[in-house]
């Protein structure tokens, strides 16, 4: 019942046996898109934020809940003009750009947003210091400091070969090269960090960063973009990515792609006759075990989106694929914490998961954690064998969640099954209706 645990990632060490609460007053979120605008004031614990963002314009007080009008320190004229701001400079809305990183303001590690750029991709920098000659009063701050700052950035963006696309009013944005060609040739000139030797510079799991730019793919035309060009989104989402047509991921083709994609397709249709997959109940999605991101693909004609997390005890490293495919993800250990709030997810898959990790630690602490990340009424689906199934079910009902094994898809004689849970809202006071 410790409330600091609210915003609290446990280690190994710290994992207790035991759920996190829900506020006293928690009310099923607004659904999508009025949740994007609207939170209900009791579902967040921590007056002290609401009451700071207040201040800042981020955060409106209306009757039992917030109104969120996307202003703000940075966004005065609200999140939406800026992000027109954007799409005036660069093709934001063409299907070119399809996932962003918002890195706050670690601003300075250029080295690992570089790593982490798309070639050819944009780093979009606003505020302090840009456009510094203008508001360097109103920041506190003076301008030998800023101007100092901002040179520093054009220096590091500089030998990092990236091109300065354009600097105007409060947005100045750079393009990383879309190879390393040019980049090479001229590292004498602009003292540019020498490329890293690792000889596989997915690997980002537990690792310290290094003074070095990540080697793209090598290309011999310096017009060919490093490592395969991507199709405009949406249709990026079922193309073949290049990372399984040039054969880069031992063992994976573009004739698995196919038929993982079309696997999920059916199971998809599946799930909505048996969860309201299309009737706006879920808008934070996550998917445990995501492979190649075909759940995501196949869900992806919802109001949806979907965290796909690859287990980093995979066997293969398919995380890269996922993002050329236009989704997000990250790796994850699941014997430890997912780095989240609690109640983040109304729907979480797991397939396959629990086979994977039943010899490297006690599951019970993974249905603990599921229940910390899944808000109360939320659901989760789970597929792997009948005998983990009444397992996890023996557990999951000493955590109040409501759950039934039902047939695979393919009927009874499959000896996988799935299991659909849904968390209960349990603090002990009557739930306010939305």
């Amino acid at each position: 019942m410790l409330k600091y645990r609210e915003r609290h990632c446990p280690t190994k060490e710290e994992q207790l046996l035991c759920l996190i609460p829900a506020p006293p007053k928690y009310k099923t979120p607004f659904k999508w898109p009025q949740s994007r605008d609207f939170a209900w004031y009791d579902n967040i614990p921590h007056r002290e934020l609401s009451i700071e963002k207040a201040v800042q314009n981020w955060i409106q007080v209306e009757g039992d809940r917030f109104r969120f009008p996307g202003g703000g320190t940075m966004f005065p004229r609200g999140a939406g003009a800026y992000i027109d701001d954007i799409d005036a400079l660069i093709p934001l809305s063409k299907g070119n750009i399809r996932t962003a990183i918002d890195t706050g303001c670690d601003g300075m590690y250029l080295i690992e947003v570089d790593r982490v750029l798309r070639p050819g991709g944009y780093w979009i920098l606003s505020g302090p210091p840009i456009h510094w000659k203008k508001h360097w009063r109103g920041w506190e701050r003076t301008q030998e400091d800023l101007k100092q700052e901002q040179d520093a950035i054009e220096a590091v963006a500089k030998r990092l070969c990236w091109k300065k696309v354009i600097e105007k009013n409060d947005l100045a944005i750079w393009q990383k090269p879309i190879n390393h060609i040019e980049c090479i040739k001229s590292r004498r000139v602009y003292k540019t960090p020498h490329i890293c030797k690792s000889d596989n510079p997915d690997m980002a799991w537990e690792r310290d960063m290094e003074n070095c730019i990540t080697p793209l793919p090598e290309t011999s035309n310096p017009d060919d973009v490093a490592g395969g060009a991507l199709e405009k989104w949406p249709d990026r989402a079922f193309a073949v990515p290049p990372r399984i047509s040039s054969g880069s991921i031992p063992g994976i083709t573009t004739e698995i792609l196919r038929a993982d994609d079309q696997l999920w397709k059916e199971r998809v249709e599946h799930y909505k006759r048996i969860i309201p997959i299309s009737k706006g109940r879920y808008r934070n999605v996550m998917d445990m075990n995501a492979y190649l991101g075909g759940f995501a693909a196949a869900i992806s004609k919802y109001h949806v989106w979907v965290m796909n997390t690859v287990p980093a005890n995979s066997n293969q490293d398919t995380l890269g694929v996922i993002y050329e495919r236009g989704f997000i993800g990250t790796y994850q250990d699941w014997c430890e914490a997912f780095s989240t709030y609690p109640r983040t997810y109304d729907l979480i898959h797991a397939g396959g998961v629990f086979s994977i990790y039943q010899d490297r630690c006690d599951i019970t602490y993974i249905l603990l954690e599921m229940d910390r990340i899944l808000r109360p009424e939320g659901t989760v689906v789970f597929r792997d064998t009948v005998e983990l199934l009444v397992k996890i079910k023996s557990i999951t009902d000493g955590m109040k969640w409501k759950s039934q094994i039902m047939d695979h898809e393919s009927g009874p004689f499959n000896p996988e099954k799935i299991l659909v849970a849904v968390k209960t809202y349990w603090t002990g006071e009557a739930k306010k209706e939305s």
